[in-house]
């Protein structure tokens, strides 16, 4: 049974990094803002604040140098980098869990490295044509002796621009199926500076600016077979396994993001005043705040809930579909409701508002539209009555 409490452990975790938070990334974010791009200087200064302060690679075993946070703890650390500029929060440093399927020399080359903080790594899955239909992409890979050659190209691949290596899923073949042929999926791990592949800048987004999304281009890649994560045709089996907490990682991040919104307008609603009183005085104000909290409540308990089924072993597809869903959905709401108490004020980029506005409306498309959640949640209803 859940226990609805808080250890000493767990409140230190939120209280270090909500400070660190505050101090090492809030002072940033304008001129982030402002400029669309992160420092490099400035991202290693907060990757080696990071390592001192103890948290890098938090989400990695103890036993090769991460810090062995269980998946609540480690929700809890998410929820309070949401608060956060997302361009700033990525050099906290969280390696993609999928990168505990190296093997032998993949360790020293790609494991240890990226939890020690020497080299940062990407995922590389979403193409033009082929979003949330994994099983669609396009880019391809044939084998060539003890090579695989990889053409195509990759869209939408965050901060690649800072990476060092790339997680690339491509499709390695076909298998047939009673619903048709069906593409095999093969997961590599591919360095930045290899022949052939080429980082490309992204588009433009509205949404969290200085948090770069590139395109990634492969043009008869040559990659050895040692640099194959886990086994030949079996990538979407490590997609399943690992990137499925990506969307847990999406909800804590909301509800955090959400909490600091609901603050700022709490505080503009108490001071704010209109008509000879305060704005919060007046039930469509005050009633609006009454709801806000009441969903930015219901959501973080839906997140910790699911991480909480996580470090118990039980199944938690459809609670972290749930938490997933209800939560970006959650802080689309209370930012817009957030400006909509700044009033004209809310939408000039004096304030922060419309910023957390603006990056309100990806949470809901990446890592799985909400329509994808609402389709992995009512499969797993469905499927036990046969259905």
């Amino acid at each position: 049974m859940m226990e609805f409490g808080f250890s000493a452990e767990q409140i230190m975790i939120v209280d270090t990094v909500r400070k660190f938070v505050e101090n090492e990334l809030y002072p940033h974010e304008e001129e982030v803002e402002r400029s669309g791009v992160v420092p490099r200087e400035l991202g290693v200064e907060i990757k080696n604040k990071c390592i001192e302060l103890g948290f890098y690679a938090a989400n990695m075993p103890e036993e090769i140098g991460g810090g062995g946070l269980n998946h609540l703890d480690f929700t809890l650390l998410e929820r309070e980098l949401g608060r956060a500029s997302m361009a700033l929060g990525v050099f906290f440093g969280r390696p993609s869990g999928i990168l505990l399927a190296c093997e032998g020399s993949q360790r020293e080359q790609y494991l240890l490295p990226t939890v020690r903080g020497e080299k940062f790594d990407c995922l590389a899955m979403t193409e033009p044509d082929a979003g949330s239909d994994v099983r669609g992409m396009k880019c391809t890979a044939r084998q060539d002796g003890d090579d695989w050659i990889i053409n195509g190209s990759k869209h939408f691949i965050s901060h690649a621009d800072i990476a060092d290596f790339v997680i690339l899923f491509a499709a390695s073949g076909e298998e047939q199926t009673t619903r048709g042929k069906k593409k095999k999926i093969t997961c590599f791990l591919v360095d930045r500076d290899t022949p052939g592949f080429e980082i490309l800048p992204g588009y433009n987004s509205v949404s969290h600016r200085g948090y770069q999304n590139c395109i990634l281009s492969f043009d008869e890649c040559r990659v050895p077979k040692s640099q194959v994560l886990g086994e030949v045709h079996r990538g979407f089996d490590i997609a399943n396994e690992w990137l499925y907490g990506t969307r847990l990682t999406v909800a804590a991040n909301c509800v955090g993001r959400a909490r600091r919104v609901f603050g700022l307008a709490l505080a503009y609603a108490a001071e704010r005043q209109q008509f000879g009183q305060k704005i919060g005085r007046f039930q469509g104000i005050s009633f609006k705040l009454a709801d806000l909290v009441t969903e930015i409540d219901a959501a973080d308990w839906l997140t910790l809930a699911a991480a909480w089924r996580l470090d118990q072993g039980l199944s938690a597809n459809r609670e972290i579909a749930s938490a997933k869903l209800y939560a970006t959905e959650m802080l689309a709401k209370v930012t817009d409701e957030a400006l909509q108490i700044f009033g004209g004020m809310g939408l000039m980029d004096d304030l922060p508002i419309e910023r957390f506005w603006r990056d309100a409306r990806v949470e809901r498309i990446w890592d799985g539209t909400s329509e994808i959640q609402r389709h992995i949640i009512s499969r797993e209803l469905l499927r036990p009555l046969g259905s």
